[in-house]
């Protein structure tokens, strides 16, 4: 197999693709949708890189991607208004 080959068969051992034979071919789709795997690959950022610590994340983001003024703004605006949810 090759590398495309393996990436497929991981993926759908993993539960995110399956497929169709039709005939010596193989039709792949996806099982998860892409907003369910967004959750899926942040919350595994989360736990292996900030151990759930949304604060690690934000001072990284400030830190190492030199995240603007603005875009901060906007963070805290957001949490501001979850918070008063």
């Amino acid at each position: 197999y090759n590398t495309v080959s393996t990436v497929i068969r991981v993926l759908e051992g993993k539960g995110f693709l399956d497929h169709k034979a039709i005939g010596n071919t193989h039709i792949y789709y996806p099982l998860v949708t892409e907003e369910a795997y967004k959750h899926f690959a942040f919350d595994k950022v989360m736990n292996n890189y900030f151990e759930n610590s949304y604060g690690s994340l934000v001072s990284f983001l400030v830190k190492e991607k030199n995240i603007d003024m603005n875009e901060l703004d906007q963070l805290i605006k957001l949490a501001e208004k979850l918070k008063n949810k």
